[in-house]
């Protein structure tokens, strides 16, 4: 263990130091996730801001899904970057993606939304 100064201290006051690779590898898909994250706020933004032929309450609706989708991806980046960080300092397995449902669930009833709005217009 480095005695150093970077947080969180949950992360890197535990284990030994990675091989610098399985860190970047573990950044890589923490900036992954925070890219997704503002592609659903744009699309959030973009669906609400255009003027649609569908219905307003469909429209708002997958609106604001959208962006609550980009707004709980970065949390969930950060807690899954720290499992996997803790888990490589300490060579343990790594853990079970925990948000991939969260999002395809999502970004499917957004989807349906958008249909709904147009079919029902």
């Amino acid at each position: 263990m480095t005695d150093d100064r970077r947080r969180p201290r949950s992360v890197y006051g535990v284990g030994d130091e990675p091989d610098a690779r399985f860190s970047l590898a573990n950044e890589r898909t923490f900036l992954a996730w925070v890219r997704t994250a503002l592609g659903l706020l744009a699309g959030g933004v973009a669906l609400e801001a255009l003027d649609l032929p569908m219905r307003a309450g469909f429209q708002l609706a997958a609106s604001v899904l959208l962006v609550v989708l980009g707004i709980l991806a970065p949390v969930s980046a950060w807690l899954g970057w720290a499992r996997a960080e803790r888990a490589v300092r300490l060579r343990s397995p790594m853990p079970a993606p925990t948000s991939f449902t969260l999002l395809v669930v999502g970004v499917s009833a957004a989807g349906v939304l958008v249909l709904l709005g147009i079919a029902l217009r």
